[in-house]
């Protein structure tokens, strides 16, 4: 283990924030769990529990390994509950104004050697990292979803990220059992600069009447190799963190290339931002997903 983080504190019960605190306690370390609320908490334990439950029919980790995984998470409710911590890692909404308040609540609570990390897939360290009292504790380690899955994390540090706050990241994402991969502090890094620019050439495709939903998703599968089409997988990351990294790229790199598709703005207005609400380029409400368009 890195030899000054042995408690983690992480901020966002949902999808990313559980999978994080699950590799976290598989990996031996001790895991606070916060959210807005204890029924989100809960939630989040429960798929922890799924998850890991799945991993022992799997073979993948033994029982006992599940239970004492499971032992290590604790619930914090409030921010003063992760004053012990050596790592928080935030994992809320993909938006700069929520993740500052958050900051600005948290930082108080945390010891000064603490080192404060985001999960965002998008958003400038650098700035980020300005609104907090601890600019050269601050990091980006940005994990892939799903977290228990995904071999892969990006290390990102700020113009104000110290050398032992990149050090000690490094290592700690090294005993997770992941790949480390170093991204200079640009809009959206470097998988999502890829991934997503291609996903919204993807849903230009659709609203230009090129291919259909189906057309397109079975022609990146088969003619690409690629495991899900991209119409499938930007259900899966919702059409909500799509359009924001988009934003993100549009605003930061001021290039034409990175517009956001106006099909794209349209379904999140619709409020189908994918398989957490049932609808997006699929419909969901059924036995088996039917596509939109």
């Amino acid at each position: 283990m890195a030899a000054t983080i042995k408690t983690v504190g992480v901020i966002g019960a949902g999808q990313m924030g559980n999978g994080i605190a699950h590799v976290c306690a598989l990996a031996g370390y001790d895991v606070k769990l916060n959210d807005i609320s204890a029924e989100r908490i809960k939630a989040g334990m429960a798929t922890i529990n799924g998850n890991m439950a799945k991993q022992v029919s799997k073979k993948t980790i033994t029982e006992d390994e599940r239970k004492a995984a499971l032992a290590r998470i604790g619930v914090a409710e409030k921010y003063d509950d992760l004053g012990a911590c050596d790592l928080v890692i935030e994992t809320a909404i993909e938006k700069e104004e929520a993740k500052r308040k958050i900051y600005a609540e948290l930082c108080p609570s945390l010891k000064p050697e603490a080192i404060l990390a985001t999960n965002t897939s998008s958003i400038s360290i650098t700035r980020l990292a300005a609104t907090t009292d601890r600019p050269e504790r601050f990091i980006g380690i940005h994990f892939m979803n799903p977290v228990p899955l995904m071999e892969l994390v990006e290390v990102i540090r700020g113009i104000a990220t110290d050398d032992a706050t990149f050090e000690t990241s490094k290592e700690f994402v090294r005993t997770l059992h992941k790949t480390i991969a170093v991204s200079e502090d640009f809009p959206a890094f470097i998988v999502n600069r890829i991934l997503l620019p291609m996903i919204n050439e993807a849903i230009y495709t659709l609203y230009e009447g090129v291919g259909n939903v189906e057309a397109i998703d079975t022609a990146m599968r088969l003619g690409a190799h690629h495991p899900m089409g991209p119409l499938e997988l930007a259900d899966f990351i919702g059409l909500d963190t799509c359009l924001s990294v988009m934003q993100v790229l549009h605003e930061g790199l001021a290039d034409s290339k990175y517009r956001p598709c106006p099909l794209l703005v349209k379904y999140v207005e619709a409020g189908w931002l994918g398989r957490k609400t049932q609808r997006g380029f699929y419909d969901y409400r059924g036995d088996k997903p039917v596509p939109t368009r």
